[in-house]
């Protein structure tokens, strides 16, 4: 189980007039029409020169309406500034009960200029070009990169914007609405980005749910990386029975009439019947002698279906442990096992026309036959038969009574030993602690490499790391502590030690 915490961050843009840039001498003509309003209460002449800010939404993006520049200032409330500023001063006089000469009258009129600014410096109220504080191109917009001059502007990600060049990093489109999402330094849509960057399920194609904590979780196949809502685990969604991939709801899977599915990548070389499974047989054998492992008597194979294999183990006496879903088996006892006559038809989704007979198999050595589940992609099919094979090579060579994680764990390291002969560029040149032999198995495995696609090589891939990735004890711990041996001491080293002890060497 996997759970992934993801989100997006969301910023707000701060919307503005550049008509006047905030500057001090908006600051200061406000403070001069608050006096004045307090002085003549409430006088019906004044003006606004802008609105408060409006909080929009719960993003607090703000907007600023154009205020009118100092040009467009009438020459009624110029008289209106100049008559307030000389009552305010005959005020002053009279408090002080004195008249003074001319430059103490021009100090008491600078005085009250500044206290009626807030203590800010005085300066001419008729000048028509108001000094600018901000050098010219400091607002340089971050879409267009020329200056964003008179008219609205964004405040937003460190810098300022044209509302028009405020763009989707994903659709080009404008951003217009309250609230947009981060990634990488570029600003998205809210849809875009979730579109972008929020999981969706690779089965029913939807944006993966959130859980009760707010958090997207998910499942998450270890080789596949195929991710799917939870709730799939549980709605009866079909997994394919060799590579275990969960079928989508773009592609249907095969049902082999078993309870078994089988995918479409997995049916391009599935081995269907016996007669078809026989020359993947021959080339395991010749993989065994290659190696000074020959196995003289001929072994019967029979590929069956599921009931018939269960069937069959479940007669066997004493038999090796199995996992629980049974692909193959080297039985010991006589028994009469179905096995598939002729390679069915696909149609509909599903098996047709499956045609089998029954097949009485007589003991003439310490190994009846080999029986392998059909249905199965060529390079899992091999590979069960390399696990057979050595189950048959270890009793016709008189291992006997071997502990489960012993016989599995030496039977796993031969199936994964011809999976990466098949899997692996080049030819297999085995090392030299291992004892191998590389004559006709391996120019026989470089051909077959060479006519293999990406995608079986992908489930060759797939299926070694399943072997070695398995967490029963008999197969998983069994094959890791086979395998350890076999790299340090050789196979044959490691088969002549279980031989004397029937462990691994350590």
């Amino acid at each position: 189980m996997a759970s992934s915490d993801v989100s997006y961050l969301s910023q707000s843009c701060i919307y503005g007039d550049s008509g006047e840039m905030e500057s001090p001498y908006n600051q200061r003509k406000s403070g001069f029409m608050k006096w004045f309003s307090k002085l003549f209460k409430g006088s019906s002449r004044g003006t606004t020169y802008g609105r408060r800010p409006e909080v929009v939404g719960e993003d607090n993006m703000f907007w600023r309406g154009p205020s009118r520049p100092l040009d467009d200032r009438s020459r009624a409330e110029n008289e209106d500034l100049d008559h307030a500023i000389a009552l305010s001063l005959a005020e002053r006089a009279k408090k002080r009960n004195g008249h003074r000469g001319r430059g103490n009258d021009d100090e008491d009129f600078s005085r009250a200029i500044d206290e009626s600014l807030g203590g800010m410096p005085s300066f001419c109220p008729y000048n028509p070009n108001p000094i600018q504080f901000l050098p010219r191109g400091f607002r340089l917009c971050g879409g267009c990169k020329h200056e964003i001059g008179y008219g609205h502007y964004l405040s937003c990600m460190g810098t300022f914007w044209h509302p028009h060049c405020f763009r989707c990093y994903s659709c080009g489109q404008q951003i217009s609405e309250t609230e947009f999402s981060l990634s990488g330094g570029y600003p998205y849509h809210k849809t875009c980005y979730k579109e972008l960057h929020h999981p969706k399920c690779d089965i029913c194609n939807q944006f993966i749910p959130t859980n009760l904590a707010g958090l997207i979780e998910y499942r998450a196949h270890p080789f596949w990386g195929q991710k799917y809502c939870p709730s799939h685990e549980h709605d009866s969604t079909p997994r394919c029975c060799s590579c275990e991939r969960m079928e989508s709801r773009s592609a249907r899977y095969i049902a082999l009439g078993d309870g078994r599915n089988l995918c479409l990548e997995c049916l391009d070389s599935a081995v269907m019947d016996t007669g078809e499974c026989q020359p993947l047989y021959h080339s395991i054998r010749d993989f065994y002698e290659g190696m000074y492992m020959k196995i003289d008597q001929q072994i019967p194979m029979l590929l069956v279906e599921r009931q018939a294999l269960n069937d069959a183990m479940e007669g066997e006496k004493d038999g090796p442990h199995h996992m629980p879903e049974t692909r193959g088996l080297c039985l010991s006892e006589e028994q009469t096992v179905s096995s598939i006559l002729k390679k069915p038809r696909i149609g509909k989704n599903r098996i047709l026309d499956m045609r089998t007979y029954p097949q009485k198999l007589i003991r003439r050595c310490e190994v009846t036959a080999i029986l392998v589940l059909y249905g199965l992609p060529r390079l899992l099919t091999g590979s069960i038969l390399a696990h057979e094979l050595m189950h048959g090579w270890l009793r016709l060579k008189g291992y006997r009574n071997l502990r489960p994680e012993v016989e599995e764990g030496i039977c796993q390291v031969l199936s994964h030993m011809w999976l990466e002969s098949e899997v692996m560029p080049g030819p297999s040149i085995p090392p030299p602690s291992s004892n191998y032999a590389s004559s006709s198995s391996s120019s026989s495995a470089t051909y077959k490499k060479g006519g293999k696609s990406e995608i079986e090589k992908k489930l060759g891939e797939f299926f070694m790391h399943q072997i070695a990735h398995d967490i029963s004890p008999a197969y998983g711990e069994g094959f890791r502590m086979a395998h350890a041996a076999v790299n340090r001491y050789g196979l044959r080293r490691t088969l002549d030690h279980i031989r004397h002890t029937g462990r691994f060497p350590i």
